[in-house]
């Protein structure tokens, strides 16, 4: 009896090296394991593939038709020994391939040469490349159809059908071998467990288990493939949502400490002396923060908007509203720049309401406290103390809040500013630190994908700010193409001079802080540490030091030219960002430190070196620091990157648009989604097996609704036990813990 759980061996071949390489290569263990390995893509067995334009290198499977067959003897250089070479000729709808075989013995080559006679089909995979100006296969992998002699290893047209499936493969392993076992299990495998409810079948239209697991590795038609397709995409969807949706109720049933406001003096006392109206986004959104915060379960909500478009003045109400209720809140910032820069503007907005306890302080004002992990033993004693004792109302600080020797008197609201610099475990970190489960705000100017990928599964609700406050002017942004036009780089300094004798100030962006950094490797999305300094290649990537030096001494002489670096102590750190914010400094070179929470009204300009080394997210967040003072911004994308290459193409969307939602979904197609469940922020290894979110978003829509209605009607799943236990081994597994820490 054979089922999903037996192994593997159950149905494959003797040949234990073609075994040992799909148990180990391809983790495939059972036979459900085997089964759950679809197809990639499906060749057309009647008739012949159409080959359009060929690359050198280009990795081909087709069906084809020999129209020439020929042994040829010629003397092998290296032995002196007679050999033989078999020349064939592949036609397929389009330009022909040369195929070579290489034997030693002529006996062999004729039993090739009548395998691969004049007029025999099949299917070839191999590596094109070119000899003598003429197309060729090299070593190619072939299945003929219609060979008795290959039955036993081989699938034969009859017993393939009208679509052969080509298999995610490693080297070894060829596609026909694991068609040739997932026929067999197909044949032999007893049931098929149906997981979906006949209901949630009948609703949306989705075809049964066993008719699936067919159409999926034997379609008659394309047709059945997108059935069997949808099918498998919105089993695995339902699953997820279940997962979630009891995530969901489970916290809700922990429940929260609803935080009312109080007699909300603190928050009266801010509103009276804003000098500006809040947009109509920002009063929405806060109504949505005051309800959730008002609820004795925890909130658990995105917030997205444009850089500039006013998150943290709603973050920071929300606080008010939070220490009105008399709690703490607290603002966990990526870097210490930001950190810093938080607490500068919240403390300068607040005024006298942020002196809590001190002289000259309002009333009901609370106290403000700045905590990074730079801080001197002495210097956090007193922040501290103010922390555990309830004193310090509103708490900012870096990765040092995550810290055990951190303790709240009564930790109500966490706010996560730029969250996709801090992975799941690191935002739990903090979150356990309150007695009960803390509302929790997290926000971010472009969803990076694995926001987006959870934004669209349901795990956090989600507002948007679309507007922009009065006061942000438009940023140009135009891309350099130094691999075409080098000699743009003298006007991209001609600009800069421009914006200073206008009285402004620019911003000189570089991958690296100097030239003699160790090699990290080679990557698309550069790694920031909490201080903001890039790790990147060597190479030749433009670095700080150097750069800020052959501009004051070239092309930017005579201006005010300083550095900005993760490397250097955080009071020369906090002393430049002063200087710059006065107008002391013409043009700042930095590395992506400035990426979030700088905010200098004067700044107009900024230039991005090595633009195609940073990540879609990065260089929306970036320009997004000039233009804030109602001045027209600029932003310059200088890049080496050759056309028609995926970093190209990054650099073409980001200045073809400043719509941050939209470069958010460039992000994800081209960098998917990542390990959605799981702790890795982004990149291909995704623990999604059939999902992709940007092309599903219907179908995860469509299966959340399912999820809601299933657990409504049936909270323990008892009455669909398949469905029970693949949620519970999803719960159980180790993406588990992430999920419900996110």
């Amino acid at each position: 009896m054979i089922s999903l759980d037996s192994p593997i061996e159950t149905v494959l071949g003797d040949k234990k090296a073609k075994r040992d390489k799909i148990v180990d290569k391809l983790g495939l263990r059972t036979v459900g394991d085997l089964l759950d390995h679809h197809p990639r893509r499906y060749v057309k067995t009647g008739e012949l593939t159409r080959v359009d334009d060929l690359e050198e290198g280009q990795m081909l499977t087709l069906v084809g038709e020999i129209v020439s067959s020929r042994v040829n003897q010629y003397s092998d250089r290296r032995t002196g020994r007679t050999a033989y070479r078999l020349d064939t000729v592949l036609k397929t709808d389009g330009p022909s391939l040369r195929m070579s075989f290489f034997a030693k013995s002529q006996r062999v080559s004729e039993w090739n040469a009548s395998r691969l006679r004049v007029g025999r089909r099949g299917i070839f995979l191999g590596k094109v490349g070119s000899f003598r100006g003429e197309w060729q296969l090299t070593n190619p992998q072939m299945a003929l159809f219609g060979t008795a002699e290959e039955d036993a290893a081989k699938m034969s047209l009859d017993t393939m059908g009208e679509y052969y499936p080509i298999y995610p493969l490693t080297q070894g392993v060829d596609s026909w071998d694991l068609q040739r076992a997932i026929t067999f299990a197909r044949t032999v495998l007893d049931d098929v467990p149906e997981l979906l409810p006949e209901g949630v079948r009948r609703d949306f239209g989705l075809v049964d288990a066993r008719t699936a697991l067919d159409w999926i590795h034997a379609p008659a038609d394309l047709g059945q493939v997108s059935r069997a397709q949808r099918r498998y995409r919105f089993e695995e969807a339902l699953v997820t949502q279940l997962v979630l949706a009891r995530r969901r109720r489970e916290l809700r049933r922990q429940g929260a400490q609803a935080r009312t406001g109080g007699d909300g003096r603190l928050l009266a006392a801010f509103d009276a002396r804003l000098p500006f109206e809040l947009t109509q986004g920002q009063r929405d959104v806060g109504a949505q923060v005051d309800h959730d915060l008002a609820q004795p379960h925890p909130m658990n909500r995105l917030l997205q908007g444009e850089v500039g478009s006013g998150k943290t003045l709603v973050a920071l109400r929300a606080m008010l509203r939070t220490v009105d209720s008399g709690g703490q809140a607290a603002l966990l910032a990526p870097t210490e720049v930001l950190a810093q820069q938080h607490h500068r503007s919240i403390t300068a907005m607040l005024g006298d309401l942020a002196a809590g306890g001190m002289l000259g302080g309002a009333e009901e004002a609370t106290e403000v406290v700045l905590l990074t992990g730079s801080m001197t033993r002495a210097q956090r004693t007193e922040p501290l103390l103010r922390i555990a004792s309830g004193e310090a109302g509103i708490v900012i600080g870096t990765h040092a809040l995550l810290e055990e020797k951190v303790s709240f008197a009564d930790l109500g609201f966490v706010v996560v500013d730029e969250q996709h610099r801090f992975g799941v475990e690191q935002r739990a970190a903090l979150t356990d630190k309150a007695g009960s489960p803390p509302h929790v705000l997290v926000m971010t100017a472009t969803p990076i994908p694995r926001t987006v990928a959870m934004t669209v599964f349901g795990d956090l609700e989600t507002s948007t700010l679309t507007e922009l406050p009065a006061g942000r002017a438009p940023i140009q942004t135009s891309l350099v193409p130094l691999a075409e036009r080098p000699q743009w780089l003298g006007r991209v300094w001609e600009r800069v001079r421009e914006e200073v004798g206008k009285g402004h100030q620019a911003y000189v962006v570089c991958p690296r802080i100097t030239g003699d950094e160790p090699e990290q490797g080679e990557t698309d999305q550069l790694d920031v540490d909490e201080e903001g300094q890039v790790v990147a290649p060597a190479g030749s990537l433009s670095a700080v030091e150097e750069v800020a030096a052959e501009l004051a001494e070239g092309p930017l002489s005579g201006l005010r030219v300083r550095v900005l670096h993760g490397k250097l102590p955080p009071d020369e750190k906090d002393r430049t960002m002063r200087a710059f914010a006065a107008g002391e400094i013409d043009v700042l070179v930095s590395t992506t430190v400035i990426e979030v929470g700088v905010d200098v009204a004067n700044a107009t300009a900024m230039v991005l070196l090595d633009a195609d080394r940073f990540g879609v997210s990065q260089l929306h967040q970036l320009r997004g620091r000039v233009g804030r003072g109602g001045l027209p911004g600029l932003c310059l994308l200088v890049s080496r990157a050759e056309p028609d290459t995926d970093a190209r193409a990054r650099l073409e969307a980001v200045a073809g648009t400043t719509d941050g939602f939209e470069l958010s979904r460039v992000d994800l197609e081209q960098r998917r989604e990542g390990d959605v469940l799981g702790k890795s922020q982004s990149g291909f290894r995704s623990s999604l097996q059939t999902l992709r979110v940007l092309r599903d978003e219907k179908t995860i829509v469509e299966a959340r609704s399912a999820a809601d209605a299933l657990l409504e009607a049936d909270p323990g799943l008892g009455s669909s036990p398949g469905l029970a236990a693949a949620v519970a081994e999803m719960e159980q597994s180790r993406h588990s813990d992430f999920m419900e820490k996110s």
